[in-house]
């Protein structure tokens, strides 16, 4: 880059940084061959049943499939692998309460898989493309623009591929597997991020949005670090007209050291955005234990104090990718379900582990709206995989409120789908018919609503009734302009794999070679998919140079003079950005 403005720690540096200090280490049980084995024998089957379960997971050594078991110790769930090399276990979740509430609400619609590969996906991780043995559609297309970054992360996936072939594929390729994903049958992606490595780093990034938009995406994000973000405000503006909803910004705390790739970027970056009037943030924090995972309630507070830019913060626990030792897993695993107890402890119980749900809830709900409107549009994932809620700002008050609060959210869904199963008997036809039944649905959801512990000064039973009845994206977006999201979604790596997940992935990577490929399969093997395609659709060093003669590999890297951090320290911007802010969490 040409901009001279950071000084990048190494990795390793980096590293042996931030794991100085120790704050609590997981033990993780031990378990006999012969223990396993019985266990296997009496494991249930089938996805959603109750401990210990039956799946299969991957080696991390032999990268064989091999059973494995989902169980129960000490109010925590663990998966156990036999491999060649002995027993291998690891965490799964923090919480076999939560993990059994979650699972209750597991959604699975056998009609909506698409396959685009020819063969059985009986070797399941290790076929896919989307094969027809996977049970979901693409909720949110993932497509890889380039390999360069201009930072170094220990915890990234791209990181071990730092130095090799150049991997950016043509807007040709780009825009066949966009139409790729939109053929999936019987429902087409309709949401498309840009990824990397580090997108903003391609010249052509603008004429890439506008392809998405061209081939019917109604939603376009963008997954960067921001660094050009917070020194071109023209490129921000210019990303905003093109397409993009959503800058899915890194944000891994609220310190230099917890955040040392863009603490002292972000009032820049935030500042850009405002006068460019959009798009929304959302927050990516990777959640690690020891290192960062004590300021995930500041950084939801955080998001709180900027809601007129911050959409939502999206946790993603750490995946342990490589091989990485059992000692380093126990210091660094964390889970939905811990991270979710870590949120409790650090805001107060404001936001408590009643306040969320699993991502398939949304399934019970689509399903309203395909009978009600005959849209289809699922989200079919593992109830493992992922946690949501909504959290509402009353600012009278100064306080946070967690949508569950004042909304019965399981009788809502419930009577949902009491009356999709009503709409479907009586074969309502004609617009007329079905918005009086959309208003039977508002009218009895004020059942569900509880004004006393409503947030005062905001609308949310009208925002709620737009969501509800028109049900578009004009209309989700206005519902998510007023609240903050708050998610989790916590990739796999080979040590706690479970193909019963990997097979409901919503999730995907596009591939030039026409394949979509889920996420946890295209980076937790990389040889077969990430690394090995990218190779065969790079360019060497020599072919690079002769297309961009100018280019030079440190032109790529940012650096952070110190003139630059004493000058943010000193700013109004940074103060108003970390230090004027509320605190909605204190007692």
């Amino acid at each position: 880059m040409t901009e001279n403005v950071g000084e990048i720690p190494s990795g390793e540096k980096e590293f042996e940084t931030l794991t100085r200090r120790m704050r609590e280490i997981i033990e993780f049980p031990e378990i006999t061959e012969e223990e396993f084995e019985k266990m296997l024998r009496s494991a249930s089957r089938g996805y959603g049943g109750s401990l210990p379960h039956r799946t299969y997971s991957l080696c991390p050594e032999s990268r064989r499939v091999v059973p494995a078991v989902v169980w129960e110790k000490d109010g925590m769930v663990w998966i156990t692998k036999k491999c060649p090399e002995g027993m291998i276990t690891d965490l799964y979740y923090e919480d076999v309460e939560l993990y059994y509430r979650f699972s209750k609400w597991k959604f699975e619609e056998k009609k909506l898989f698409s396959a685009n590969v020819e063969n059985t996906g009986v070797n399941c991780p290790f076929d896919c493309g989307l094969c027809p043995r996977h049970r979901s559609h693409t909720s949110l297309l993932n497509i890889v623009l380039t390999n360069r970054c201009n930072l170094n992360c220990w915890y990234c996936f791209f990181y071990a591929r730092e130095g090799e072939p150049i991997y950016e594929p043509t807007l040709e390729q780009i825009r066949m597997m966009l139409r790729n994903a939109k053929k999936e049958h019987p429902i087409g992606a309709n949401a498309v991020q840009f990824t990397g490595g580090e997108p903003t780093l391609r010249d052509d990034l603008i004429e890439i949005i506008k392809i998405a938009k061209e081939e019917g995406y109604d939603h376009v994000q963008l997954n960067t670090d921001g660094i050009r973000l917070a020194f071109e405000p023209e490129l921000v503006k210019k990303i905003r007209e093109a397409g993009v909803n959503t800058l899915y910004l890194s944000y891994d705390g609220m310190t230099p050291q917890t955040n040392w790739k863009n603490h002292w970027e972000i009032p820049l970056i935030f500042e850009n955005v405002r006068k460019a009037g959009g798009p929304g943030i959302v927050l990516v924090p990777t959640l690690i234990r020891n290192v960062n995972d004590h300021e995930a309630g500041a950084i939801i507070n955080f998001g709180l104090n900027h809601l007129d830019i911050v959409r939502g913060v999206n946790f993603q626990p750490i995946s342990l990718v490589g091989r990485v030792p059992k000692k380093e897993r126990q210091r660094f695993r964390i889970t939905i379900a811990g991270a979710i107890k870590k949120i409790e402890e650090q805001t107060n119980g404001v936001i408590a582990r009643e306040d969320w749900y699993p991502i398939p809830i949304a399934g019970h709900i689509a399903r309203f709206f395909e009978v009600f409107t005959g849209k289809k549009y699922y989200m079919t994932s593992h109830f493992a995989c992922g946690a949501a809620t909504y959290v509402f700002l009353d600012k009278e008050e100064k306080k946070a409120i967690p949508l569950p609060r004042f909304i019965d959210v399981e009788g809502f869904v419930e009577f949902l789908l009491e009356k999709a199963e009503e709409i479907e008997k009586a074969r309502f036809k004609g617009l007329a018919k079905l918005k009086a039944i959309g208003e039977t649905v508002f009218l009895k959801f004020k059942q569900f609503y509880d004004e006393k512990y409503a947030p005062k000064g905001l609308d949310v039973l009208g925002l709620i009734k737009n969501a509800f009845m028109y049900g578009n994206y004009d209309a989700l977006g206005k519902f998510h302009t007023r609240t903050l999201f708050l998610g989790m979604m916590h990739f796999m790596d080979e040590y706690n794999y479970d193909v019963e997940r990997v097979e409901r992935c919503v999730i995907h990577y596009a591939m030039p070679d026409g394949r979509i490929v889920p996420f946890c399969t295209f980076n937790v093997i990389p040889e077969i998919y990430r690394d090995k395609v990218q190779r065969q659709f790079s360019y060497s060093w020599e072919e690079w140079k002769k297309l961009h003669p100018d280019w030079d590999y440190a032109k790529d890297k940012y650096v952070r003079t110190k003139e630059f951090v004493e000058k943010m320290k000193k700013s109004e911007l940074y103060r108003k950005t970390y230090i004027d802010i509320e605190n909605y969490f204190a007692r």
